[in-house]
């Protein structure tokens, strides 16, 4: 009965229809991987080409003659450097520096560090007075965009920021082999500035350092311990549900919430330093321990009831159980859940804004109680910076905040696949 041609065509049909439902399925799924991979390449390949000449700068050398009749040797940084340094490029391209807006002009095109390092040389060594210097220094914001080709001469005068003859004398500099294209060290040696062409991320990558150490010595021991006894110690009642609900509801919390309780709490109660990579540290690590604690959990709990079983059957304490063989079993979790939470600190922007921390810093923070910026603000203050310069930064920034939350991501997978046993 059950052979009958048309039951066999029905039996038939519904396989055929669940066939197609499956191709269908699988054909969605590999179209919103694609989707996915092509916004992820758009938005990399958006960040590259915007980022990547950040990486290149462009640098003058220049004989600059120290006028003796100028320079107070009891006062030295009395002396206008800058000027003098527009007088040294004057003489080579043959420009009238007596009128104010030649020397103004002349000046742009130079960064201010010609002269910060004509006044460090005096100030090392008095007996550079009179003599002539040879200063290698950046060339100014507008020169270097031009040279990179972001600013282009067919413009009409008046929509550019460099003048004719300005793009005159930088043709002049070039043929004369003043100027040298070389890799942009010094976005990694140098802190922040209010010159792009003198503006580095030293100073943020120090303060990020300083605030994930401040976050991962709190929020590690405090977490995998808090875990440790929701899930091996503490006894089954109403509370400890309210406890482990609270602790996933917390996960969930915007991170400009931590950020107002930083503001609340540790700056306006407790008096502690705005700022600071310890406030920074102290409320990341308030957002970091429920990712913590919830990943810790899960590692513990998928460590077989067997080992517990055996270790008691051995004469091992509870402790004993816990800490010499169900926690090393249960690490490879942790550290994944320890590194993940400690690289999703590491680009939240909300709560350092928060706690003040979008000021200007020009400076590398000493300690953890000295002001300091963060990468992600960092990120910030050059995206809303006037200049066009800043612009190729900030997205130099995101590339090198990116490359750091790569390597912790990928040093999370390494060790979970090292340190991790099947069951």
């Amino acid at each position: 009965m059950t052979d009958r041609p048309d039951h066999r065509a029905a039996v038939a049909r519904r396989l055929k229809q669940r066939h197609a439902a499956e191709r269908r399925f699988r054909l969605y799924g590999v179209m919103a991987i694609a989707v996915a991979v092509a916004f992820l390449a758009l938005l990399l390949g958006r960040i590259i080409d915007q980022g990547h000449s950040a990486f290149e700068t462009h640098s003058i050398t220049l004989d600059v003659p120290v006028d003796a009749s100028r320079i107070d040797p009891a006062y030295p940084q009395g002396a206008n450097y800058d000027q003098m340094a527009a007088e040294a490029l004057a003489a080579r391209l043959s420009a009238d520096v007596r009128d104010p807006e030649v020397a103004r002009e002349l000046r742009d095109l130079m960064s201010p560090d010609l002269g910060f390092q004509l006044l460090a040389h005096v100030r090392s060594d008095p007996s550079a007075i009179g003599q002539t210097l040879s200063i290698e220094a950046p060339v100014g914001d507008s020169a270097d965009l031009f040279y990179k080709g972001d600013i282009q001469r067919e413009v009409p005068e008046d929509q550019r920021v460099l003048s004719n003859r300005q793009i005159a004398w930088l043709d002049q500099m070039e043929d004369q082999g003043l100027v040298r294209s070389h890799f942009n060290w010094g976005l990694f040696t140098r802190s922040d500035s209010t010159q792009p062409e003198m503006a580095g991320l030293l100073g943020a990558v120090v303060g990020s350092a300083l605030m994930l150490m401040v976050t991962a010595l709190l929020s590690i021991p405090i977490g995998v311990m808090a875990a440790v006894y929701l899930e091996e110690f503490a006894p089954k009642n109403r509370l400890t549900e309210v406890i482990e609900i609270n602790i996933n509801n917390l996960a969930a919390v915007p991170s400009i919430i931590y950020g107002l309780l930083g503001l609340a709490i540790f700056i306006g109660w407790m008096g502690l330093p705005r700022s600071s990579p310890l406030v920074g540290g102290v409320v990341l690590s308030l957002m970091a321990m429920p990712t913590i604690i919830i990943a810790t959990r899960a590692s513990l709990k998928a460590v077989p009831q067997s080992i517990r079983d055996a270790a008691l059957a051995l004469g091992a304490s509870r402790t004993q159980t816990v800490f010499s063989h169900v926690l090393p079993l249960a690490l490879p979790g942790v550290m994944t859940g320890a590194i993940i939470s400690m690289a999703h600190a590491l680009g939240e922007t909300a709560p350092l804004l928060m706690i003040g921390m979008v000021s200007f810093v020009p400076g590398v923070p000493e300690g953890i109680l000295s002001a300091s910026s963060a990468l992600p603000t960092q990120i910030f203050i050059w995206e809303n910076a006037a200049e066009a310069a800043f612009h190729e930064r900030t997205a130099a920034a995101i590339l090198v905040l990116l490359v750091f939350m790569v390597v912790m991501n990928a040093a999370a997978i390494v060790l979970r696949r090292r340190l991790e046993r099947r069951w």
